[in-house]
């Protein structure tokens, strides 16, 4: 049966937030009509233009930073701070590509036999992104603020149970003058985005997700020759050397484990440790993860709020208990607890190794698995071997030999050195392996889904 409402649901307390009703094929036609017609007008329009409309957006998520933060509290269970976090970093992202992008876009000469030649960077036409609900407002305008800049026109599946951030996106783009039509959300469930895919005014498609979402968007792409970018899953390993500062280590990595409630594709998932510094670490490590106060994401107490749903939620206990099965010990946590909610515990696992569940698959909550390694070259080993490749970093106090290996041996699309992963507007982004491809954010970003046409003069 074809869903007609998409629905909203609380999880910290199981309730229906609301309902969105479908858009049907005969809305979903108009829509694509009118993006195509007023993507064309917009990339006629002065790169000035397009960046007042982008400080306009900025503007429009700081004054609704309270509502917007509440909204992604109740959807998803993203604490307070954390939300209006996030609706900064979009405002920063807007920000960027405003002041930067009509710069990342000149044309640039080139050398060749004829009078002159030059690439141009124009854009390629209506972008259809497919998001996530983990970052229900940050996916999309990483997206959506270079692609706009470029003269491009965006077209947003988001995930379900956000519907109602997908909503606030459209009407934060429409309050900065940005022209009707130039951005649309699109309130459909995933069985219908092939279509749209394949629609001959979609020029390109994104997607952050599942690796399996991925897959299935990249084959629809591939099929109808349209360009795609994926940012998927990753299993980050945090890798800490004899050397390093055990304490500040121990801290950042708490904090990246449990970045979003532990619901980040790049927060810390994995966490291989030399058998020198082992025991020290672990014991810093517990200690912080047992200072994270799970709760309501409304209380401004609240570190760690619920699950975004109950599904979720259960597959991840059951992925600790498969681990437990084949060999982990539980330190930490490791149970549903009582009451309504999708809440999980900051979870400690040690014993863990290649062949258990906690180091081969992602784990998408706040579960940490404890990795021994013999030294350094086993360290960097164990790191690589995992079919993920989003990011990664290196503890030591020798900063030379940690560029080196977060440069060179270790392989992600992201590598920090006594720092969590964090994407950055300035900073390119993406994975490796079965993480995806293509970056996002930084000048790369922005010409992603741009064509680089040769222009050239004859004598």
């Amino acid at each position: 049966m074809t869903a007609t409402t998409l629905t909203s649901t609380n999880p910290t307390t199981g309730e229906v937030i609301d309902r969105f009703a479908v858009h049907t094929a005969t809305q979903v036609e108009e829509f694509l009509a009118q993006t195509d017609a007023a993507q064309r007008v917009w990339a006629a329009t002065a790169f000035d233009d397009r960046a007042d409309v982008l400080r306009r957006a900025a503007e429009r998520l700081r004054s609704r930073v309270d509502e917007l933060a509440a909204s992604m509290a109740d959807e998803m269970g993203k604490p307070l701070a954390d939300g209006r976090a996030e609706v900064e970093k979009c405002a920063w992202v807007c920000e960027y590509y405003a002041d930067n992008g009509e710069g990342m876009l000149a044309d640039e000469p080139r050398r060749s036999d004829h009078r002159s030649a030059r690439t141009v960077y124009r854009p390629m036409g209506t972008v259809l992104a497919v998001m996530p609900w983990n970052f229900p407002l940050w996916q999309v305008f990483r997206f959506a603020a270079p692609a706009l800049m470029a003269g491009n026109a965006g077209m947003l599946k988001h995930a379900s149970n956000v519907s109602g951030s997908a909503v606030a996106i459209e009407e934060i783009f429409a309050e900065s003058d940005l022209p009707d039509g130039v951005f649309r959300t699109l309130l459909l469930p995933s069985a219908r985005i092939a279509d749209v895919i394949a629609d001959p005014r979609i020029a390109a498609v994104t997607l952050t997700g599942s690796e399996p979402a991925g897959r299935a968007v990249a084959e629809v792409a591939g099929a109808n020759l349209k360009p795609s970018l994926l940012e998927l899953g990753g299993s980050d390993p945090y890798v800490v050397l004899a050397d390093a500062d055990v304490e500040n280590a121990a801290a950042v990595c708490v904090e990246s484990r449990l970045t979003n409630s532990g619901q980040s594709c790049i927060a810390a998932k994995r966490f291989i440790v030399v058998q020198e510094v082992y025991d020290e670490f672990r014991a810093a490590f517990l200690q912080g993860m047992q200072k994270a106060v799970v709760g309501d994401p409304h209380d401004p107490r609240t570190t760690v709020g619920p699950q975004a749903r109950h599904d979720l939620r259960d597959e991840l206990h059951q992925q600790v208990v498969r681990s437990v099965e084949a060999g982990a010990e539980v330190l930490l946590g490791g149970e549903i607890p009582d009451g309504p909610g999708a809440f999980y515990p900051p979870t400690v696992l040690d014993r863990v190794g290649p062949g258990i569940p906690a180091f081969d698959e992602e784990l998408f909550g706040p579960v940490a698995p404890l990795i021994r390694a013999e030294d350094e070259d086993h360290a960097i080993a164990l790191a690589n071997d995992s079919d993920f490749g989003l990011g990664g970093a290196v503890f030591t106090e020798d900063i030379e030999r940690g560029s080196s290996i977060a440069a060179d041996r270790i392989r992600t699309g992201n590598c920090f050195v006594n720092a969590k992963v964090a994407s950055d507007p300035r900073l390119p982004f993406g994975g490796i392996k079965n993480s995806g491809y293509g970056r996002e954010l930084s000048e790369l970003g922005i010409r992603t889904f741009v064509n680089a046409k040769t222009v050239a003069i004859a004598k």
